[in-house]
């Protein structure tokens, strides 16, 4: 996927947030504390999934059912989190790019002899 296509995408999934949060009256309730909170609710829901299995990647993939409710809690981890950045005026791509620079001088590559 060429960057300028992730970046149209990305502009899209925006513009479809505010939409729906305009549409709903609920932009008052999009407070950094709020969304925060909702960031780790969403998260917790993604642990419960696993909380008593173990399952591996192939297990995972071939599960229809493990798959959509994955899916699902992933996408309102992405949501409120698109929502917290829009909120306070962060550009995500610039964030993420600048935080695997920090990563990559925290944690170099492993160097094979």
């Amino acid at each position: 996927m060429t960057s300028e296509k992730s970046n149209d995408q990305f502009e899209y999934l925006k513009r479809k947030l505010d939409k729906f949060l305009e549409e709903r009256n609920w932009k008052e309730y999009h407070t950094p504390k709020n969304i925060a909170m909702s960031i780790s609710i969403e998260a917790a829901e993604l642990m419960e999934i696993f909380q008593w299995i173990n399952p591996s990647a192939l297990e995972v993939t071939t599960s229809k059912k493990l798959m959509t409710e994955i899916e699902d809690e992933i996408a309102d981890i992405i949501i409120y989190t698109v929502s917290l950045a829009r909120t306070l005026d962060i550009d995500i791509f610039e964030v993420v790019t600048e935080k695997m620079i920090k990563n990559n001088l925290r944690f170099p590559p492993v160097k094979e002899s």
